[in-house]
């Protein structure tokens, strides 16, 4: 138990006196200071009991200004040693504690300060003591919890027993598994931008929520690239250290509860890959015949192709998301890649958008609606469509959306813009030196399918002097313009993509 300004003043051997009535003296002491500054706020960091014999009093500061430079340091209390500067308790200093909430107690001569500062640092250390050993019990009950029948649950029980308020356990895609109380769960939508926070980070990771009627304390579980879960602990007040320390410990257990099935998962997510290798040679029933056998089953045509591209701990979130909404997925890992086959009508495939915004630092692609026998082709597709996107800085891309901008959308910007520059310099140089019609020729031209009268004509001139342009641009670029791929490069050429 903390020790008070109450506590000391219950002590018969101390002798102290209280002279303001009931002004703050169950506030806890966190330790002992003695000053005679005038000032010794700026050695102070609150919650402390000050004694002083008053030398910065008699020296002429101010009464008033004095207490009230203490109260709002946060200092718990005043001592003042009678017998000395001051041979009774001054009536201002009592007066102006009074009004500033300060308490005020009287060191009589025959008390030393040392006997109080003894006596708070002997009860300072008793309750840190008490603390480390309840937390060290804790995390012992917190490991056998662990290990009980019925965890996750018992742990979140004894952690709330010790921390008090709620706790949380989500799974991975943000779907709470247990919750203590149960109104508990309610709280994973609030936590849901916080969790996706943490999922940009490697697990273990931890979030604090300071709002006025609570605090919150989010912990993801997890000890490798995949996140197994997150926990959240909240209760209305702040969370001190031990018991930061106990919820650390459960989230430990927890994580070592979770990575228990670690090796399991590996020999699924081969089978998987072997099973994914197997459906994309065209042996459908013959993966739905192992499929069954686990109690699984592919998606129904139409189905979808969806590429996850990312570290392996994006892909991992990926995967935690779309199984919390997408029941009929099968996903497997295939090279650097994840790849999921849903139901093209599916809420994986129809909002991956909204997938990639939960997963940040990923890059998504799908294929159109497939049969089983077009799997190969939809599994090149959403790839395609993922490395389309990913080196535009886009997070979800369609297989379709590559059409949408043209050619110039498939082409680098800076690349392209190198090669016109390198392609037209002929032209450039002799448009300097000359009238400067090469180029806006050659445009048009192009433009006009190579067509001579109308191109002449949007350019005001004879088509004879248009055929002497185009022939001159030919030599200087060393190139046959009537060839189509010569001209196709030069229109690129002339119409770079913007960057």
């Amino acid at each position: 138990m903390p020790v008070t300004i109450r506590t000391l003043v219950a002590q018969p051997a101390l002798d102290l006196r209280l002279r303001t009535a009931g002004a703050g003296i169950d506030r806890p002491v966190r330790w002992v200071h003695l000053s005679e500054l005038p000032d010794p706020t700026p050695f102070l960091e609150g919650g402390e009991l000050l004694l002083t014999t008053g030398l910065a009093l008699r020296d002429g500061t101010p009464v008033g200004q004095y207490v009230d430079r203490l109260a709002a340091a946060g200092v718990v209390g005043l001592g003042l040693g009678t017998g000395l500067g001051h041979d009774r308790m001054p009536a201002e200093l009592v007066a102006a504690a009074g009004r500033a909430g300060l308490s005020l107690v009287e060191v009589p001569r025959p008390t030393p300060f040392i006997a109080i500062s003894r006596f708070v640092a002997a009860a300072v250390a008793a309750d840190e003591y008490a603390a480390v050993s309840r937390a060290a019990a804790m995390q012992q009950e917190l490991a056998r919890a662990a290990l009980a029948p019925g965890a996750p649950a018992t742990v979140l029980e004894r952690l709330v027993r010790e921390v008090g308020g709620w706790a949380l356990l989500i799974d991975g895609a943000g779907t709470p598994v247990e919750a203590v109380p149960r109104s508990a769960a309610a709280r994973a939508g609030m936590l849901r931008p916080e969790l996706e926070r943490l999922r940009a980070s490697h697990a273990p990771a931890s979030a604090a929520l300071m709002r006025p009627e609570e605090t919150v304390l989010v912990q993801s579980l997890g000890a490798g690239p995949r996140i197994r879960g997150f926990l959240a602990v909240g209760r209305a007040a702040t969370i001190p250290a031990p018991e930061r320390h106990v919820v650390n410990t459960a989230a430990l257990v927890l994580t070592l509860r979770l990575e228990q099935s670690r090796s399991s998962d590996s020999a699924m997510d081969a089978l998987r890959t072997a099973l994914l290798r197997l459906l994309l040679a065209g042996e459908t029933a013959s993966v739905a015949g192992v499929l069954a056998g686990l109690g699984e089953r592919l998606p129904d045509e139409p189905l979808a192709a969806v590429v996850v591209l990312g570290p392996p701990g994006r892909r991992a979130a990926a995967l935690d998301v779309v199984a919390a909404d997408e029941p009929c997925a099968f996903p497997a890992e295939l090279d650097d890649a994840l790849v999921l086959l849903v139901p093209a009508d599916g809420p994986a495939a129809a909002g991956m958008p909204a997938l990639a915004e939960r997963v940040p630092g990923a890059a998504l692609g799908s294929s159109g609606p497939l049969a089983w026998p077009q799997l190969a082709e939809g599994v090149r597709q959403a790839r395609e469509a993922a490395e389309y996107g990913r080196a535009r800085g886009r997070p979800a891309t369609a297989f379709a959306d590559l059409a949408t901008p043209g050619l110039a959308g498939l082409l680098d910007p800076a690349g392209t813009r190198a090669f016109a520059e390198a392609v037209l310099a002929p032209l450039v140089a002799a448009d300097r030196a000359g009238p400067g019609e090469l180029v806006a020729s050659l445009r048009v031209w192009l433009a006009h399918h190579g067509q001579w009268e109308p191109a002449a004509a949007q350019l005001h001139v004879h088509r004879h002097t248009l055929r002497k342009r185009i022939r001159r641009a030919g030599e200087l670029l060393g190139r046959d313009v009537d060839q189509p791929g010569t001209r196709a490069e030069l229109w690129v050429a002339l119409h770079p993509p913007p960057l």
